[in-house]
């Protein structure tokens, strides 16, 4: 796996000082290793992509939906080898791997049909001033810089990579250095469609290479999503350069559930929110606030349905969840589980590391936790759930709304009137009712407060590639 680095059309060596080892975290051992790419390399990157926009840009809007649509046929043609190496290198069950990759296929399909759509968005503009006319363009941002993470990658790489070509602009991609084989699969498409070199550009490294994207001068914009101590650094970087960024950070997300909701629907909804990926998810809902008159019923039933979960290896056992995807995150998370011993808190389920091979942990419930408690406060990554009660719609939103991180809700009520209500005062980006986290590519993703900065998905993710211009011409 030397030839990781896709760059002007060609795939190279890595020239970087680190080398990068790709783990199966169900085994806890390396499967693959590459070399990352040098600054200079970075560099390299970044100049292709410049010396592509110009082309790239005057592209026909029908021909860039062209490339679109194949990105979105070619990975259907690899569906089952990006199956096999999501659930290896992340340690996802089947039927989450699956779903991430039709997640990244719809993606493309749909902004294949936006990039179609692009010309009948320059548009005359109405003055109330006699004697000049005006008109609107919509334009690429430019060069962009692309850094994804390991949770979801593929998918974190598609909400990117597809609006950002359907707009027009050319692209350095940065994958996680935790998952850094999938994204291969975006420059070995380019190749098979013959996509003009330098529009799309993959560099693989570690923080370095992050360092040397983030702060590089050649870019217009920068997409980031990772965590807050990251995204700050980036945020720094773009303000040096008065360069637009987009961020899409952390979670501690709450999931409200009143006493008038069925038990077991509500078990469900809560359990998908806190164990899918592992709980590895921005979007986790680890913060359970049930009322009072339903949590005697819930909490015991919550607790089965976690200690019934199958935890194991998705290649070799049918598994609801598999392990934290990298040794860095186990450790960090069972640290947590050693905070919640310190803090004496009431566990219900749970709360340790699995004693086999591999970076597994058990499923995590714990109740009546104070709102000082780190575990209440702290965006954790993984199924660790936190339970609290309250008596009242107002104190259910309050609890709800008390926190730094604002990017998704859940809320579970027999009363869809009180819902739609709660969801309106609730101060996130994204609010499911009754539902499992289901994502669609028509909807935005984004959140307020610390969880980040811009939209994405959705005619917003478009908009996030593109820049307005106004030209006015005198009439006289």
């Amino acid at each position: 796996m030397t030839t990781s680095h896709y760059i002007a059309g060609r795939w190279v060596e890595g020239q970087g000082s680190d080398c990068i080892s790709v783990n199966d975290p169900a085994l806890g051992q390396p499967f693959a290793e590459l070399m990352a790419a040098s600054v200079e390399q970075v560099d390299q990157a970044v100049a292709a992509a410049r010396a592509a926009l110009p082309a790239w840009k005057s592209t026909s809007a029908s021909e860039r939906a062209a490339y679109l649509r194949g990105f979105a046929e070619q990975l259907g043609q690899r569906r089952e080898a990006l199956i096999t190496l999501q659930m290896r290198n992340n340690g996802k069950p089947r039927l989450e791997a699956e779903i991430d990759l039709d997640d990244a296929i719809a993606t493309f399909g749909y902004y294949a049909e936006l990039a179609e759509q692009l010309p009948a968005k320059n548009c005359d503009v109405p003055l109330a001033a006699p004697g000049f006319s005006a008109r609107t363009r919509l334009e690429p941002v430019g060069v962009v810089g692309l850094i994804v993470p390991w949770n979801f990658p593929l998918v974190t790489s598609a909400w990117k990579l597809a609006p950002a070509l359907a707009a027009g602009c050319t692209v350095v991609l940065k994958p996680s250095e935790v998952t850094p084989l999938i994204e291969q699969a975006y420059g070995q498409i380019a190749d098979a469609l013959g996509l003009p070199a330098g529009v799309l550009n993959i560099v693989n490294g570690k923080a370095e290479t992050g360092a040397a994207l983030s702060n590089h001068n050649g870019l217009d914009k920068l997409s980031f999503t990772g965590s807050n101590s990251v995204g700050s650094q980036v945020m720094r970087s773009a303000s040096a350069q008065c360069r637009p960024v987009t961020l899409e950070l952390g979670g501690k997300s709450a999931i409200v559930v009143f006493d008038d909701c069925d038990v077991d629907q509500a078990v469900e909804w809560i359990v998908a929110g806190i164990s899918w990926n592992a709980g590895q998810m921005c979007s986790a809902t680890s913060r359970l606030l049930v009322q009072d008159g339903i949590a005697d019923a819930l909490l015991p039933r919550l607790q089965a349905a976690l200690e019934n979960l199958r935890v194991g290896n998705p290649l070799t056992e049918e598994v609801d969840m598999g392990p934290l995807t990298s040794q860095a995150q186990w450790l960090k998370v069972a640290s947590y589980f050693a905070t919640a011993r310190e803090e004496g808190l009431q566990c219900l389920a749970g709360g340790k590391a699995l004693d086999r091979e591999g970076w597994f942990v058990s499923p995590t419930l714990y109740a009546d936790v104070p709102k000082d408690s780190r575990l209440w406060t702290e965006e954790i990554f993984g199924p660790v759930l936190c339970a609290r009660r309250f008596a009242t719609e107002e104190q259910a939103i309050a609890e709800a709304n008390d926190s730094r991180f604002g990017l998704v809700a859940t809320v579970c009520s027999a009363d869809l009137e009180r819902a739609e209500r709660v969801a309106d005062a609730l101060e996130v980006g994204h609010v499911w009712i009754n539902s499992v986290q289901a994502v669609f590519v028509e909807t935005s993703w984004g959140g307020t407060k610390g969880s980040g900065i811009g939209r994405e998905l959705g005619p917003w993710g478009l908009s996030g590639y593109q820049s307005v211009k106004h030209v006015t011409r005198c009439l006289g």
